[in-house]
């Protein structure tokens, strides 16, 4: 089981930019970052493997940018000109090894983080 802390949620207003953060206790092969809102279902909206390869929902492409720094342990996503429907709760989970299911998929995971809340304004 690998422990996923997060940090850097907030709220802001449209246009913004927010920074989160994942920090695993241990090794992970690929972290995904999910969203919430209110009355929707989780969505994956992007995810990096540890040697850096990145995928994005199309909802946040070109917006929004993972990252990682594997001497740290953690996972960024660095998200630009927010808009208000990425006002969401939004969750790092990780797996330990590749895959054959879609990135996207929450059953593929079974190690999450507590969430941190976006909000933007509009």
């Amino acid at each position: 089981q690998v422990q996923l802390v997060e940090s850097g949620g907030g709220s802001v207003q449209a246009g913004g930019s927010l920074r989160l953060s994942c920090t695993a206790s241990g090794y992970t092969f690929r972290v995904t970052w999910f969203r919430q809102a209110p009355g929707k279902e989780r969505e994956g909206v992007a995810t990096i493997t540890n040697s850096g390869t990145t995928d994005y929902a199309d909802s946040v492409k070109g917006r929004f940018t993972a990252s990682l720094d594997n001497d740290e342990n953690t996972q960024y996503l660095q998200m630009n000109s927010l808009k208000p429907e990425d006002t969401a709760m939004y969750y790092c989970a990780a797996d330990t090894r590749p895959s054959g299911t879609s990135w996207s998929r929450q059953s593929r995971y079974k190690n999450w983080g507590q969430g941190t809340q976006v909000t933007v304004s509009s």
